[in-house]
């Protein structure tokens, strides 16, 4: 078969609690367009996929056409890259298997690969951010949820059924708090955003002490973190709690695993010293002697949803090609 030239553009979609991010990335990692929208503004899933696929169809179409686009990649919360599915997702509005890639593939006429947020983030790191030349690594994403991906000899490991990595759903206490997988005690609910605002109502309970935590109507991670920087001391306990979580729970995880560097990405990974030097204290302390001192912390350089869409966009790169517009 003689080919005239190859497609130098794919489209990668990152998808989140809040927002739906999609970019138009090239041979080169140049994202040459964007465009969002609000994804809880649709809670059914086949209303959330009409609106996709005319955001997808109107940026391919002012940037150039589907004759230059290759494939769609899609990085999404308890997304399963080996059925193309999203199962299950705690966080998200839609119930199930969502068999969202082949939704996709139908409506657009291309091929499209489907991921979970830390797969597209490590694949990101990876080529693109602090993971670059590492094989053996770990991405730990920190918002909603607690996601994890890791590296082995250069391939990300997926285990058996694509759900590897799924540190967050851990139990870290036996019947300690809810969590949105239906179970109790994961390390989640602990270290994700509405665990860390929960942390801190316990410790406004706990305590006497003065706080301008007890003055917020509604408490959010980033606000604790900014009451941080202000000296406030309960903030400041709220992340060192949080802290000690993190730090046991990838201690566990680093002495299984053997990585060279969990690299942190998501809002929560901002809280910075506040967050990651009680987290890497107790880590050492508990982490299999041979390791000690060796698995770096380190917080990704990439702006999280830059990071996400370049991410998707390796996945792209990934699928067997397929198009209606060769």
């Amino acid at each position: 078969m003689i080919q005239n030239g190859i497609k130098t553009r794919v489209v990668g979609v990152d998808i989140s609690l809040e927002r739906t991010s999609i970019g138009i990335v090239d041979i080169r990692g140049n994202i040459i367009a964007t465009d969002c929208f609000v994804s809880s503004e649709h809670p059914y899933i086949g209303d959330y996929v009409t609106v996709l696929c005319e955001h997808i169809m109107n940026l391919v179409d002012q940037n150039g056409g589907y004759e230059s686009i290759r494939s769609v990649g899609v990085c999404a919360p308890s997304g399963n890259y080996r059925t193309s599915s999203i199962e299950n997702a705690p966080n998200m509005p839609w119930k199930g298997v969502v068999p969202l890639a082949a939704m996709l593939r139908d409506r657009l006429g291309m091929a499209v690969a489907l991921a979970n947020n830390a797969h597209a983030m490590a694949l990101g790191e990876q080529t693109f951010g602090a993971a670059h030349g590492m094989r053996d690594f770990a991405v730990i994403s920190m918002g909603d949820g607690l996601g994890s991906c890791f590296f082995s000899n250069g391939i990300a490991h997926l285990g058996n059924d694509g759900f590897a990595g799924e540190v967050g759903h851990t139990c870290f206490i036996p019947n300690g708090r809810q969590c949105g997988c239906g179970k109790r005690g994961c390390l989640e609910t602990y270290t994700a955003a509405n665990g860390i605002v929960m942390t801190a109502q316990e410790v406004l309970a706990e305590r006497t002490e003065p706080s301008m935590m007890r003055q917020v109507e509604r408490l959010s991670p980033k606000l604790i973190q900014e009451l941080c920087e202000q000296g406030d001391e309960l903030a400041i306990e709220t992340y060192r709690r949080t802290g000690y979580c993190l730090g046991l729970g990838l201690a566990n995880y680093a002495s299984v695993l053997n990585p060279e560097a969990f690299v942190f990405t998501g809002g929560i990974a901002q809280a910075g010293k506040w967050l990651f030097e009680p987290a890497n204290g107790v880590f050492e302390e508990h982490v299999f002697h041979n390791l000690q001192g060796k698995v770096r912390f380190l917080v990704s350089n990439l702006e999280n949803r830059t990071r996400n869409m370049l991410g998707a966009s390796v996945l792209a790169w990934g699928v067997k090609e397929y198009s209606l517009f060769k």
